[in-house]
């Protein structure tokens, strides 16, 4: 049951990401959705910056631990999971700016399209 747990959670987290990172081209499309984007955004930057803990992160923590799992390590779900799977290690900062391009990018289109 917490093995499924962490699968859910762990996906859950991907569907965040891609949300933060492209929910503002979904809201070029369905325009109401971008009232549940912007504070996905800037909840997405706290944490990437580090000025808050993901309670994801926190539920996946518990969940392993209950499974019988080896725990996170200190980076949390982005060290265990993206970094050296998705991008080179090293390359954190440069993937978070061009995360925020994508969507600053969307948010003009956005705002242009008004």
């Amino acid at each position: 049951m917490y093995t499924l747990a962490v699968g859910l959670i762990v996906a859950l987290h991907f569907a965040f990401i891609a949300y933060v990172v492209a929910g503002g081209f979904l809201a070029l499309r369905w325009r109401r959705t971008m009232w549940l984007h912007v504070p996905a955004v800037f909840w997405g930057a706290a944490i990437a910056t580090n000025l808050t803990d993901c309670p994801l992160t926190w539920a996946e923590r518990w969940a392993r631990h209950h499974a019988g799992l080896p725990p996170l390590p200190p980076g949390g779900f982005i060290a265990h999971y993206v970094t050296g799977t998705l991008y080179p290690a090293g390359w954190l900062v440069g993937v978070q700016l061009a995360g925020f391009a994508l969507v600053a990018v969307s948010w003009a289109l956005y705002v242009r399209g008004r």
